[in-house]
């Protein structure tokens, strides 16, 4: 069973990251924003250190229950991560992003690599390159090519919206070793940075998170070690081990997907709490003993989005707590993706309306945790496809029968 109350390891981390990224993060937010990525924030070098060895990847798997866990309960590093990225967005989501030394590269790192490979990479800053030109949300269809050539595999490709692919020191890429083959040839590569034939053809200009950049990269017979390409190198020769090899490799987005909604907790959790800083500032308080009928519409307003996130907040919580139980959480994940990177970004908006003109002006961060929020409904898998792969799970289809 899940307990709801987090042990005390878990809330002291909390306390000490809410204070960090109040001190550390949020007077760095406006002048980063405006920047974008024309200058690494610098000053994340010497932040990340006081952050120690942590990894914001997760996916190691479940640990001993720790001091203040009930028998046979184990909060472990997933819920350690989901808890650590809702407090550090809470101060800016795009320097979170773009923290030196981790990256969401790093949870495939941790979620397939051998321990000599985690030994060897594990503390280096990954980006994970997925997506491509003609291939979005489809993660099956790449059309990036990985060909074993001697000693060394040879890639070929286009991958797009890599979140930290210019800043980072290494990339996860996702290719196919027969694209004959669909998804179950799909693998994944560790390249570093400077490979001859790896290059970052375009930095985006965003409307969010501008301070983390999102890159393309282009492939061009592009050689790296057999090594380093991550977990098993044999593609399955019967259809159900081949849906069971894929099944493996999308096991990544298993334990990253509930980081990215604790995203959305943070920057929501933001956004209310400067609201309500805002509304005091006017006289406006919330009371949580008035009857229903006593309550202003601001203060219904404010309600409503409190029990949203609530909402999105326990079923984040329960998704980290499956992986760590070592319990199939691929369902949970994507639920608590869905509603996150949804109830993060109305909820920001909502409060930009309530405080009107000091919601929309920059004279206040509100208005850029709204256009921080947009990106969280959208990457590491859309609204529309978290909803399509909770669709096939409940009912019991597979990605051929439900499309």
């Amino acid at each position: 069973m899940i307990f709801l109350e987090l042990p005390k390891r878990i809330e002291d981390t909390r306390a000490l990251l809410r204070q960090f990224s109040e001190a550390g993060l949020r007077p760095l937010s406006r002048k980063y924003d405006l920047l974008e990525q024309k200058e690494m924030p610098e000053e994340l070098y010497e932040l990340s250190k006081l952050l120690g060895s942590g990894n914001r990847g997760g996916g190691r798997g479940a640990a001993k229950p720790g001091a203040g866990d009930e028998a046979g309960n184990r909060n472990a590093n997933n819920m350690s991560m989901v808890v650590s990225s809702a407090e550090i967005c809470w101060g800016d989501v795009g320097l979170f992003l773009a923290l030196p030394n981790v990256g969401l590269g790093n949870a495939a790192v941790s979620a397939v690599a051998t321990d000599e490979q985690k030994e060897e990479w594990g503390k280096l800053f990954a980006a994970m390159a997925i997506t491509e030109p003609g291939a979005g949300s489809d993660s099956a269809a790449i059309k990036t090519t990985a060909v074993l050539d001697g000693d060394e595999w040879v890639i070929n490709g286009e991958k797009i919206f890599v979140t930290d692919g210019y800043r980072s020191k290494q990339v996860v890429v996702w290719a196919s070793l027969d694209p004959t083959l669909g998804k179950a040839a799909i693998k994944s590569f560790l390249v570093p940075k400077g490979t001859p034939g790896m290059t970052v053809t375009r930095v985006e200009h965003k409307l969010g998170i501008r301070s983390s950049d999102t890159a393309q990269i282009v492939f061009d017979n592009c050689r790296v070690p057999k090594a380093n390409l991550l977990g098993n190198p044999e593609i399955a020769k019967t259809a159900e081990a081949r849906k069971k090899a894929f099944g493996g490799v999308m096991q990544t987005f298993d334990n990253t997907r509930p980081m990215v909604a604790a995203q959305a907790l943070g920057v929501a959790r933001a956004a209310l709490d400067l609201t309500y800083d805002l509304l005091k500032e006017k006289g406006i308080e919330l009371d949580y003993e008035k009857g229903y009928h006593q309550m202003s519409a601001v203060e219904n307003d404010l309600y409503d989005l409190e029990a949203e996130y609530e909402t999105a907040r326990l079923l984040v919580l329960k998704a980290a707590w499956m992986a760590d139980n070592r319990q199939p959480n691929s369902r949970n994940a994507s639920m608590s993706k869905a509603k996150a990177g949804r109830m993060g970004n109305q909820v920001a908006l909502k409060c930009v309306e309530i405080c009107g003109q000091l919601g929309y002006s920059k004279a206040h961060l509100l208005e850029k945790f709204a256009r921080d929020s947009k990106i969280i409904d959208i990457y590491e898998g859309t609204q529309q496809i978290q909803q399509l792969i909770v669709a096939r799970q409940v009912l019991g289809k597979s990605s051929s029968e439900l499309k």
